[in-house]
């Protein structure tokens, strides 16, 4: 029997072990590698022994050890092993497997030699590009990833092209300089963005990118140029309502002309959404009815449609919609979705016979909520009722018996509180009770924040004034406080300089938010400065055509004479919320009628 042959490859492999123990020892950071990573996906995968005549016993045992050591807590062992035998063999998946040894012990760096070495030994496997590629992207080296995008795009098969570019904005998401990905990424596409086939997705992925660097401006142009070689491009007006969203009324037109030539009742319920979030309820409701006659099934939109035309007090059509909305969701085929959608519209049923003052059928309403998750809502809707009734000692007694003992139990039955108190006008009362949450966590400001906005309404100037100094000590970046605290003083006509000094600060924090614009606008008319107030109140109501800005706007207009264009303005307002006191007060102060 021969002894020998075996005893050397015994000896090999130790010695092998022992060169690899060595080296890593010599690097004792292995796991804490620069490279920390998890993309690409580190794989669990089956050991990577096969049968393989190609493989000789060394190279066996090579890739056995190397399974052994990273499957027994010695990842640097495993790797060393796993690429030697990768080295050795030419083999792909014994490349990947070294590379997935690495990142699943958190080394990038590793992982990537790993992947480089895949690379060079098959510079046209477009498994070891895209491995280079994620590892890249990952440790962040993005200047790095142009040639190997394109190597990528260019093996994508024609099928899967668009699903590929579409993926860019998520791939180079983790990217810490976003305008250097968006450039990179621009690079890589020069011949895809001017493909017909092609253009679309790839210049509305090259302007979610752009967006991600803030540049608004640039997403879009690749919005407009990703439209002209489509003009249905549903993903060109998603970006488009992004860039609405984000405060750029210009991407607008883009939605409508989209929805004009295709209409897509899931896209006009996405622009309903932002119309919402924007105050705009009356173009809302306008595209929530379109998209019910587009797709009379589309659950969500006839909910969203019927509480509209409940805050319009259009209660018979709210009715009608909220029956529809009921007999979709009792069809549903998920009994969550089914059982979720049944709440709301039990909720918002209750809400209607509350609006018509039958709070006994109210009520009635309500005590069908069986779902325990909603149990909160139903009762904070019966404390509703019985403060509309005058019974407002039982409806506070009612939310501070609900069931929960700890801190966050506490802290969410005392803001139920203050809602309650504050939706009746009772503001004081509510000011002592936010005056508990504030107990309850000194230290958020965003609490001790809304208390100085109940303080004001309290006929506390004082205190508030007190309070907003302090979230601007305990929080010098909380533009809320600045604006809030010098809009308070514009308001009362006091201290004017340093009311326009506070609100200048807070747009230093936020140039583009139209609330302070509105401010500024607004300290400019109570120092006499009308032409430059209404500059400043025309920018703030185009971005944002609120209806306190409205009220504003409106009266420096009716300062200068225009009364026409300031009653136009207020009519407006009103539409987006006829019961705002702002413009109750202006209106009844200025002796208007819209």
């Amino acid at each position: 029997m021969d002894y020998y042959g075996p005893m050397v490859l015994f000896h090999s492999l130790r010695t092998a072990a022992c060169a690899t123990a060595i080296a890593v020892a010599a690097c004792p950071a292995w796991a804490q590698s620069s490279g920390g990573s998890d993309a690409p996906a580190a794989k669990a995968s089956e050991p990577v022994v096969e049968s393989n005549p190609a493989l000789d016993a060394e190279l066996f045992y090579e890739i056995l050890l190397g399974e052994v050591s990273a499957r027994t807590g010695d990842p640097g062992a495993g790797y060393a092993f796993m690429l030697e035998a990768a080295r050795r063999s030419g083999d792909g998946q014994l490349y990947q497997r070294a590379a997935d040894i690495a990142l699943q012990a958190r080394s990038g760096d590793y992982a990537l030699a790993a992947a480089k070495a895949w690379k060079e030994a098959q510079p046209d496997s477009r498994e070891a590009n895209r491995y280079v590629l994620q590892i890249l992207i990952a440790l962040n080296r993005i200047g790095e990833t142009p040639a190997l995008l394109r190597q990528e795009l260019a093996q994508s098969p024609p099928r899967t092209k668009a699903a590929t570019l579409a993926a860019l904005p998520q791939m180079y998401g983790r990217a810490s300089d976003k305008a250097l990905a968006a450039k990179v990424v621009e690079t890589a596409l020069v011949d895809e963005l001017a493909h017909p086939a092609t253009g679309p997705v790839a210049w509305v992925s090259l302007g979610r990118l752009r967006l991600a660097a803030g540049e608004k401006a640039g997403a879009l142009d690749a919005a407009r140029r990703a439209q002209t070689l489509d003009d249905a491009s549903e993903p060109a007006a998603q970006l488009a309502l992004e860039l609405l969203e984000d405060g750029t009324p210009e991407a607008e037109p883009l939605v409508t002309q989209a929805l004009a030539r295709q209409p897509v009742p899931e896209l006009r319920m996405a622009y309903a959404r932002v119309l919402l979030g924007l105050q705009r309820y009356p173009e809302a409701s306008r595209q929530l009815a379109a998209a019910t006659k587009e797709k009379p099934d589309l659950l969500e939109a006839w909910l969203v449609l019927a509480t509209l035309q409940l805050q319009d007090n259009r209660l018979p059509e709210a009715e009608s919609a909220l029956q529809r909305f009921m007999e979709l969701a009792a069809a549903a085929p998920n009994e969550e979705v089914r059982q979720r959608a049944q709440t709301q519209g039990y909720l918002l049923h209750a809400q209607i016979a509350e609006k018509k003052q039958d709070y006994a059928g109210a009520e009635n309403w309500l005590k069908r909520i069986a779902n325990a998750e909603e149990v909160l809502g139903a009762q904070l809707r019966r404390a509703s009722l019985l403060a509309r009734q005058g019974k407002v000692a039982q409806a506070r007694a009612l939310l501070r018996s609900l069931p929960g003992t700890s801190a966050d139990d506490r802290r969410m039955k005392l803001q139920a509180e203050v809602q309650l108190l504050r939706d009746l006008r009772l503001y004081q009362e509510a000011y002592e009770v936010q005056a508990e949450l504030v107990a309850l966590a000194p230290g958020d400001t965003e609490l001790i924040y809304d208390q100085a906005m109940l303080a004001e309404k309290a006929g506390r100037p004082d205190a508030m004034e007190q309070l907003l100094r302090q979230v601007i000590a305990q929080k010098p970046d909380h533009y809320h406080a600045y604006n809030a605290l010098g809009y308070a003083l514009a308001e009362r006509g006091v201290r004017l300089s340093e009311a326009r000094q506070l609100i200048l600060k807070a747009l230093e924090f936020a140039p583009a938010d139209p609330f302070i614009t509105d401010s500024l606008g607004w300290v400019e008319f109570r120092m006499g400065n009308a032409a430059e107030a209404r500059r400043h109140l025309e920018a703030a109501y185009k971005a944002r055509p609120d209806v306190e800005i409205a009220a504003h706007l409106g009266e420096v207009l009716w300062s200068q004479g225009n009364k026409e264009a300031a009653l136009r303005i207020w009519k407006e307002g009103q539409r987006v919320n006829p019961d705002n006191e702002t413009l109750k007060e202006t209106l009844t102060r200025l002796g208007a009628k819209p």
